[in-house]
């Protein structure tokens, strides 16, 4: 992955070069970061269109992960060393 497609990961839902797997991971880590509530049954028979149970147990964990450490991180008042483009909505709902 490049530096441009990185970039545009916070406007996924409308970059070509992601995948339909890849949006709909990214739009699964954005819901569960920002509002869990969304995942519900709809979402996780998109979901299962494109992952096994396996590879969504995976998803899950590695982004529970990942919210974790970052607010951990805010927490403790832990500098990261890149810029973040901080979103408060889901591009996509």
């Amino acid at each position: 992955m490049d530096d441009e497609l990185y970039n545009s990961v916070d406007r996924y839902y409308q970059v070509d070069e992601f995948t339909a797997r890849e949006k709909l991971a990214i739009e699964f880590g954005e819901r569960f970061a920002i509002d869990h509530t969304t995942i519900d049954d709809e979402f996780w028979s998109r979901c299962a269109e494109h992952f096994n149970e396996q590879e969504l147990l995976e998803l899950t964990v590695v982004a529970g992960f990942c919210v974790g450490m970052g607010r951990a991180f805010q927490v403790l008042d832990i500098a990261v060393d890149f810029d973040v483009l901080w979103s408060r909505e889901p591009a996509v709902s």
